[in-house]
């Protein structure tokens, strides 16, 4: 664990705190847009089930627009925590790869929404319920979606590694319980079909990792003003 003087070493060579506390706060406030955004939606837009369709297809049809500026704002959002991520942890360990792998996540939400899924499981209301063909966009929506999420869950076992290192075996614990329900979740509702309890599931996955990430933006802050 650092001393008091090497902290102020480290923070004498990094951004301003002021600067640094704002991109945190990035990190806090990213979940809840994402998912308060997303569920707006999800209540509103006609032939929308919570229990069939992942958010991801809100991207399609005349309003696709808001849940495609959605993943691109909320991309940017986790973008700026990893900037941050990495002020606080540089020279220690998991300050390279904790905030890159949690930069990568950001980059696959804005990959995910340039690159939209295909209508499926009859939504947008006209589309086949049996549709399953795949775009060139509706590809590379998936790879950079896959990728993100990946990315993250390694993101988890490294700041998990580093959390036991400092004897911090509640958040080492929590973030390995964290980086595996989330695969599950993604395991499940990309083998699921569009099945009630994949689409369930992945709900909860989403809903623990971005809580994870909003903790650690919270943890990550009075690190760096301790």
């Amino acid at each position: 664990m650092q001393t008091h003087s090497s902290k102020e070493a480290a923070r004498s060579q990094s951004a301003p705190i002021t600067q640094i506390n704002a991109l945190l706060v990035c990190g806090m406030i990213a979940g809840p847009f994402y998912i308060v955004v997303g569920l707006i939606q999800a209540l509103t837009r006609p032939g929308f089930d919570l229990l069939r369709h992942d958010l991801s297809l809100l991207a399609n049809g005349d309003l696709g627009w808001i849940q495609i500026t959605n993943l691109v704002l909320s991309g940017l959002l986790v973008l700026a925590f990893a900037l941050g991520m990495r002020q606080v942890l540089r020279s220690s360990r998991g300050g390279t790869w904790g905030p890159l792998l949690v930069g990568v996540y950001g980059l696959g939400l804005i990959g995910a929404g340039f690159f939209t899924a295909d209508p499926a499981f009859g939504f947008p209301p006209g589309t086949p319920a049996d549709a399953h063909a795949i775009s060139w966009h509706g590809l590379l929506h998936i790879i950079t979606a896959a990728i993100g999420f990946l990315a993250l869950i390694v993101a988890c076992m490294v700041m998990a590694r580093r959390f036991a290192s400092q004897r911090l075996l509640g958040w080492a614990i929590y973030s390995v319980g964290s980086g595996l329900l989330f695969f599950a979740a993604f395991v499940g509702v990309a083998t699921g079909s569009g099945q009630s309890w994949s689409v369930i599931g992945f709900w909860i996955g989403v809903i623990v990792i971005w809580t994870w990430i909003a903790l650690l933006a919270v943890w990550l802050r009075k690190e760096a003003n301790a």
